[in-house]
């Protein structure tokens, strides 16, 4: 049996309240996806400043999707246990307490645990927030909107993350990155408690600690050990922890189908449009989170524009991300759900094949024209995913659920920093006598500009490369999209 702690007035379910209440929620949305990529622009200024090695660069980018990844599923099954409103404003107090740690971190190793702390507090808002969607909205078409502007909200931060950043960075220094949540969480915590109904289920039992344990053991050391293999090459330390990584996740799978309320319900994914759905979010955010990094060094490196100028650049994805976003659902509905899923990542596809133009002394229209492309793409695709989750479960259900879909978004992002993100710096490296990254060969060229030139060159090479991939990925997923979905009914929110 759900209960509901305190009720909302039937006149407020789809009502006034109800709208303001999204507001409140779309808050912890726009923060933690802004978070994710927050630090690209961040990262030249940060680097002078905490001097980190080419490692910890990457777990500080890393690090903050990797504990999403790991606890999104075990969150949302919490807040379905415990209440979504109280895991949503616990998560928020922890949240707004380490982007303080993290804005004043004096090394990079402090840097490091206050991004672990930030994951922590971020995976609990993800699928609370969106879980909530559905007790706000019980009207179908009216939760297809809710969904559409909280998915805008979720795609948009990720790109609107490095437009922010490089205004604060004109301004301030890298650590107002962090800062800015303090007050956007400060108005959830005053408003939630007043807008946002409690919802616990009564009828589910405690929490399987041991699935944690699996999952989380499972999930880290796989992209822990694929993102070393991907950097370093193979050697038998990143083969035996991705190894470990993927026999504890084989035991958790097999605990699932014994337990009769799983951590991780793999009946889900016997429906071939949620297997879909969450193969999109993974090839989306891989590609987009290679292509928001990749292009933010190439703007700010390369073509020598500060990191405002280059923010500035990045407004046309953004806007794209975001309109499109609000606009997925009703496009599902007149295409069908099979049809709008192939059709948005082949648009993605195609955004980032044309960074194919892009070159050191040319072909930025190339990069904008192929970003807002990709936005596009990007922005339908996430809608679609984000509304298969919420209407795959019951609403007693619906965390756990949203908890699978958002780990798959988190999961992208953090193997396209890795895996992409690797690749590229493979190129990069292997086109000369370079540092290990970009900026660290331009701080010690010595202004030897036949030096710069060339890491320059073979920066732009291992960027074609990464995006290349992330559009062969795509394409693959566009494929599968319409092979395994084909005969499916089922489209936008239950319609």
């Amino acid at each position: 049996m759900t209960k509901l702690e305190p009720a909302l007035p039937t006149a407020a379910a789809g009502g006034r309240r109800a709208w303001l209440g999204l507001g409140v929620l779309l808050l912890p949305v726009l923060l933690v996806s802004m978070d994710i990529s927050v630090l690209f622009l961040a990262m030249p200024t940060l680097t002078a400043d905490l001097d980190p090695s080419a490692a910890q660069q990457l777990w500080i980018l890393d690090i903050y999707g990797f504990m999403l990844a790991g606890l999104l599923i075990t969150m949302g099954n919490l807040g379905d246990r415990i209440g979504r409103r109280n895991i949503l404003l616990a998560g928020a107090a922890v949240f707004g307490l380490a982007s303080v740690l993290a804005a004043f971190a004096p090394s990079s190793a402090v840097l490091i645990a206050a991004r672990v702390l930030m994951g922590i507090g971020g995976a609990t808002l993800l699928p609370s927030s969106l879980a909530l969607i559905s007790n706000l909205f019980p009207d179908v078409r009216q939760r297809a909107t809710a969904i559409g502007i909280w998915t805008a909200f979720f795609a948009g931060g990720s790109a609107v993350g490095p437009i922010i950043g490089g205004v604060l960075l004109h301004h301030f220094w890298w650590g107002s990155v962090f800062l800015i949540n303090i007050p956007v969480l400060a108005i959830l915590l005053l408003f939630g408690p007043l807008l946002l109904p409690e919802h616990r289920s009564a009828a589910l039992g405690p929490i399987d600690l041991p699935s944690v344990a699996l999952s989380i053991g499972g999930i880290l050391p796989l992209i822990y050990g694929i993102k070393h293999i991907a950097a370093e090459g193979f050697d038998p330390v990143s083969l035996l922890i991705a190894a470990l990584g993927v026999a504890l996740l084989v035991v958790f799978v097999r605990r699932q189908r014994g337990l009769s309320e799983p951590l991780l319900d793999l009946s889900l994914f016997t429906r071939p449009l949620f297997r879909v759905a969450i193969g999109a979010s993974m090839a989306g955010m891989m590609s987009l989170a290679a292509l928001s990094y990749l292009t933010s060094v190439y703007l700010q490196s390369v073509t020598g524009r500060d990191a405002l100028q280059a923010a500035l650049l990045g407004i046309p994805m953004a806007i794209a991300v975001f309109v499109c976003s609000m606009s997925g659902a009703r496009i599902g509905l007149r295409l069908g759900v099979r049809a709008t899923f192939t059709l948005a990542l082949v648009l993605s596809a195609v955004g980032n094949l044309m960074l194919l133009g892009v070159g050191v002394d040319g072909g930025l229209m190339w990069y904008v024209a192929g970003s807002a492309i990709a936005g596009v793409g990007y922005g339908i695709s996430f809608t679609l995913v984000s509304d298969v989750a919420v209407s795959a479960v019951p609403a007693e259900r619906a965390g756990s659920a949203v908890g699978i879909s958002e780990t798959s978004f988190e999961l992208g992002n953090a193997l396209g920093l890795a895996l992409l993100g690797s690749v590229a710096a493979l190129v990069f490296r292997s086109g000369g006598n370079f540092g290990e990254t970009l900026g660290d060969t331009l701080a010690h060229s010595g202004g030897d500009t036949g030096l710069i030139h060339a890491a320059r060159e073979s920066f732009v090479s291992g960027m074609h490369v990464a995006t290349t991939g992330g559009a062969l990925l795509l394409l693959a997923m566009a494929a599968l999209a319409w092979r395994s979905a084909r005969g499916e009914r089922v489209t936008v929110s239950g319609h």
